[in-house]
């Protein structure tokens, strides 16, 4: 049962949080990051909880690609730590008008391609028919392209006289847990090189043939860096490993959003916003288009990833989102190589204000609200038709804030004792 399903009716719970007087303006929230049970640059659960402790995180939100594996995991390791889980996932869709016409929503490389998260889905976990099977063939196709792509790796190990080989097997066993991605190839092949390779000349030598005679920029002591060049260069399009997906391994983005309406949760847009050089996708190009886009696709949600964004065009772009109606959410990601910090930052490490703080912040208590309603069996912030109470976003945000309140001050004390 979820947990949520105990806590207090809604109304006692608001009048027992106003009558408390408790404050949760000092929130410190992450809506968005990934875990082993995908790719991450975590080692596993226990870790994310140990540093949110020392940052003094006490809202995370899991988001997984495909998968909710990692959700009952992640709900131990929460109420040890005292920190709220939000249960989210994330899809890849693909929008065949969008890329018919060149469109670039929010991948800047493929037209069409959209990533779209769910927040706030039901726990424990559900997915009903036909979104199982569908879901079942979307990650078959995913695994039979990681498939080619070790067996190209292989070849080109061959080809070189490297002295060994990677496999899924391997991967699964000691890196992965039952998807295996682009990043879970490149870690294990760094791997293997440095233990079959551990003078740095003979590494050196070693990535330049694997790399066609290309250059060897990252260094060798840098782990992420190093995994990142070899996605780059043998991974991705262009590289001599790489396969590309087929058609089947991605669903229609209306049948995303239904699949995550099905599981429970709010349908929500990953805004890529500005990238280094503070250039915009055709989708997001102009805020006021996509707000009215977004809106006629049925979408009331939207998170940021604000580490990739400048902090003042992320400023503007947010408070226009929350002014005009949207639930806005922040999130760190770590789904590549680098263990960067888990409190939320801009570009640069650039800290957000007070703002974005709290836009931030009252969007993952309208998320929480909309756990807590569901659980107990009741409507929540979207309805399974997908229209979002927008109306009612601020009567979200104080039941929200009861939630948590009484999370951190009843349930957790409760299950120390």
């Amino acid at each position: 049962m979820n947990f949520l399903a105990n806590f207090p009716k809604k109304l006692d719970l608001i009048s027992w949080f106003v009558n408390e007087n408790l404050n949760q303006e000092g929130l410190n929230c992450n809506a968005h990051i990934h875990t082993p049970y995908s790719f991450s640059a975590f080692t596993d659960i226990w870790q994310i909880f140990q540093i949110a402790k020392n940052e003094g995180v006490n809202v995370l939100g899991i988001n997984d690609f495909y998968t909710t594996e990692g959700y009952e995991e992640f709900y131990a390791q929460a109420v040890k730590s005292q920190v709220f889980p939000l249960f989210n996932i994330e899809y890849i869709g693909l929008n065949a008008k969008d890329q018919k016409k060149g469109v670039r929503v929010n991948d800047p490389n493929n037209p069409g391609r959209t990533y779209l998260s769910g927040k706030g889905l039901a726990f424990p976990a559900k997915l009903d028919e036909p979104y199982t099977s569908k879901l079942k063939v979307v990650i078959e196709e995913t695994m039979h392209q990681v498939d080619e792509m070790v067996a190209k790796t292989n070849g080109l190990l061959d080809n070189i006289e490297a002295g060994f080989h990677i496999s899924i097997k391997e991967i699964l066993e000691k890196y992965a847990k039952s998807q295996v991605r682009e990043r879970h190839i490149a870690k294990a092949l760094r791997i293997k090189a440095y233990h079959t390779y551990k003078k740095g000349s003979a590494r050196f030598k070693f990535f330049q043939q694997l790399y066609g005679e290309k250059p060897v920029n990252a260094g060798f002591d840098d782990y992420a860096a190093m995994e990142n060049e070899i996605r780059a260069n043998l991974l991705k399009a262009g590289g001599s490993a790489f396969v590309e997906e087929s058609p089947k391994a991605f669903l229609d983005v209306e049948e995303v959003k239904q699949m995550i309406l099905n599981a429970g949760g709010i349908p929500t847009y990953p805004v890529l916003a500005d990238d280094k050089n503070e250039n915009y996708t055709d989708f997001e190009e102009n805020k006021e288009k996509l707000l009215e886009k977004l809106k006629q696709r049925g979408i009331y949600s939207m998170e940021f990833i604000p580490g990739r964004n400048n902090l003042e065009l992320l400023k503007e772009y947010a408070a226009f989102f929350w002014w005009n109606g949207m639930v806005v959410t922040f999130g760190t990601e770590h789904n590549t190589p680098e263990l960067i910090p888990l409190n939320v930052t801009a570009s640069g490490g650039a800290v957000l204000d007070d703002t974005l703080k709290d836009i931030g912040n009252k969007g993952a208590c309208v998320v929480a609200a909309h756990q807590y309603l569901v659980a107990q069996g009741e409507e929540g912030y979207v309805d399974s038709d997908g229209v979002a109470s927008t109306e009612k976003r601020n009567d979200f945000v104080i039941l929200g804030q009861a939630v948590l309140a009484w999370y951190f001050n009843k349930f957790c004390k409760a299950y120390k004792e």
